[in-house]
């Protein structure tokens, strides 16, 4: 039995979507192609996938139950193909990594200073942007890796690999803010003022946030700089990256001694399997990995 690999990306598709439609879109496919790929590896794996029973399909027991192996099969696919394409492609033109602000290593600058020497004609561009919005960034090939904190699932065309590195994450307020000086802050107390929180182009939160919504409207900003900024203005307590602020903030914002809090956060590289890895991006990627 021979499976096409276009099947089980249609597959994959359609599970993370919640439709053969959307897959279609995503896949730049019509929707009786996707209908059909999807027909075909039934019949090929002698399950019913999908229950079409409903306006939209839903996974069956059967594809609940494959689903994992056909995401871990197109993994291995793509890994297949980036080895091939970075033995047999030159040098790209340009690999653009896409940041988050919670991203901050002591290696780093080591690793560009690597890159720049390995890869003198490189052309490389760093783009500073949070969660989905790096995720949208890397799908659509604008942005080559992405570096994030780890948060729940991502497309099926979206690879990913934990880095070693990980954020420390704390609640903050200006030295005027009401809060400031106290030797513990609970939740109740907390909830009374306004929240300042991560909220990216397409609405997304930020992970580490499940700290209470404020009586106040909060006020939100697309990156955790402007949240710092905000903070130390006075206008309200934010989960911040540590570093940013003993980088930027300094002096001016007050920790609060939260429960639960600081807390640790992982992360992550990310990179889409539709778009191959050059050389210099797939070195970069193992040696933000520390695999260099």
């Amino acid at each position: 039995m021979r499976i096409s690999p276009e099947s089980l990306e249609a597959f994959a598709q359609a599970a993370s979507l919640g439709s053969f439609s959307a897959a279609a879109r995503r896949l730049g496919k019509s929707q009786s192609t996707i209908s059909e790929a999807i027909a075909r590896l039934e019949i090929d794996l002698g399950v019913t996938l999908f229950d079409r029973s409903a306006k939209s399909p839903v996974l069956s027991e059967a594809g609940q139950g494959l689903l994992h192996h056909a995401n871990a099969v197109l993994g291995a696919t793509e890994q297949l193909q980036q080895a091939a394409y970075a033995l047999s492609a030159g040098l790209e033109p340009r690999v653009t990594l896409v940041l988050s602000d919670a991203y901050q290593s002591a290696h780093y600058s080591a690793r560009l200073n690597e890159l720049a020497t390995r890869f003198p004609e490189l052309e490389f561009e760093c783009i500073f942007a949070e969660h989905d919005d790096i995720i949208d960034l890397i799908s659509s090939g604008r942005g080559t890796l992405g570096l994030l904190p780890v948060a729940g699932a991502h497309p099926p065309e979206i690879g990913r690999a934990t880095v070693a590195e990980r954020a420390e994450f704390a609640v903050f307020v200006g030295n005027s803010h009401p809060l400031a000086g106290r030797e513990r802050v609970e939740l109740d107390q907390l909830v009374q003022h306004r929240a300042l929180r991560l909220n990216t182009l397409k609405g997304k939160r930020q992970p580490t946030d499940d700290l209470p919504d404020a009586t106040e409207r909060s006020w939100i900003a697309p990156n955790y700089l402007i949240l710092l900024d905000l903070a130390v203005l006075g206008f309200g307590w934010a989960s911040l990256p540590r570093w940013l602020v003993d980088n930027y903030g300094a002096g001016r914002l007050s920790e609060l001694q939260v429960p639960g809090w600081p807390r640790q956060q992982a992360l992550e590289v990310i990179w889409s399997r539709h778009q191959p890895l050059g050389p210099a991006a797939s070195w970069l990627r193992q040696a933000l990995l520390g695999h260099d």
